[in-house]
């Protein structure tokens, strides 16, 4: 599993999957994520714009991410 961490509140699922290195562009994320191959916390998730907090997980391509709040 790998960390995403984040210094904001939340974040956007289909930025997630960019800076995680699980697809190279927003693009790819925005196909990946229409087409059902995404999931959030366990559940298929069809929104790119899914916002994301600490503690949440997602899973694509048999890789998963969790994101981290950055401790300040």
């Amino acid at each position: 599993m790998r960390n995403v961490t984040i210094r904001d509140e939340f974040i956007k699922l289909g930025q997630a999957l960019k800076l995680a290195g699980f697809v190279d562009t927003g693009v790819d994320a925005k196909l990946a994520v229409q087409d059902g191959y995404v999931k959030v916390n366990g559940e298929v998730e069809t929104q790119r714009g899914k916002k994301l907090y600490d503690g949440d997980i997602a899973e694509y391509n048999g890789q998963q991410l969790k994101i981290v709040a950055k401790k300040v």
